[in-house]
């Protein structure tokens, strides 16, 4: 399996090429905030060729570029119906701070856009993932499994899981007691040796955030009203 990722924009979300191996069809997962170029770039350099494009949620720095690059590659774009609306009004699911850096942003959705709900397989350019709704961070998370041949486990976790951290829940439809029962039942349940690709900063794994992230480790605080973690993780 090919994987390609790079962070995008000023919030340095990641985003992934996901491909059987070079020369031949790929799925592009959060294109985000100046995103278009580097796509460009690593589909010539691949000899790749996308069929869609795969989104973990609908936050700004995750969707940015979804519309040029869907229409420009004439692909659609997957989403989970309770994040669909941030497609076309991006601004109702950030910070008052972080919308006011964005002023009146305006985008439209992709032309053709599909929905995905939790546990479809999805059948994409060679390539089977399975579709894990993780709300917490927003209502219409996600998180992509795929096994690689040589039978080892991805997970696309998008901002529901980072190396040492979790996405926060203080945003619009963020809820901390989901992302709890989402951490639990989605992200806990995996194997120790499944690869982490998140949606910001470097690769890790199951197992080593299973005993070293302070908001796994602590999974009793976690569900606390009082928790000193409660509304603190990553992402904007």
């Amino acid at each position: 399996m090919l994987v390609v990722g790079f962070p995008t924009g000023a919030f340095q979300a990641n985003c992934f090429l996901v491909a059987p191996a070079n020369g031949g069809p790929c799925v592009i997962i959060d294109p985000g905030q100046d995103a278009e170029e580097p796509i460009a770039d690593a589909l010539r350099e691949h000899k790749l060729s996308p069929v869609a494009v795969l989104l973990t949620h609908g936050h700004l720095d995750h969707v940015f570029s979804v519309t040029p690059v869907c229409d420009g590659n004439d692909v659609p774009a997957w989403i989970h119906p309770d994040d669909r609306y941030m497609l076309s009004d991006p601004l109702r699911g950030l910070s008052r701070e972080t919308a006011a850096f964005f002023g009146g942003l305006q985008l439209r959705e992709p032309r053709e856009v599909r929905e995905m709900t939790d546990g479809v397989e999805l059948d994409l350019a060679g390539l089977k993932m399975t579709v894990d709704h993780t709300p917490g961070h927003t209502e219409g998370s996600v998180v992509f499994r795929s096994a690689t041949e040589e039978g080892g486990q991805l997970l696309f976790a998008g901002d529901t899981l980072f190396a040492g951290s979790i996405g926060r829940t203080d945003l619009p439809g963020g809820s901390m007691d989901r992302m709890t029962e989402s951490l639990r039942t989605k992200i806990l349940t995996l194997d120790d040796e499944t690869v982490v690709l998140p949606g910001h900063g470097g690769a890790t794994t199951i197992g080593r955030e299973r005993v070293s992230n302070p908001f796994l480790t602590g999974m009793v605080d976690l569900s606390d009203p009082s928790s000193a973690h409660r509304g603190r993780g990553r992402g904007i």
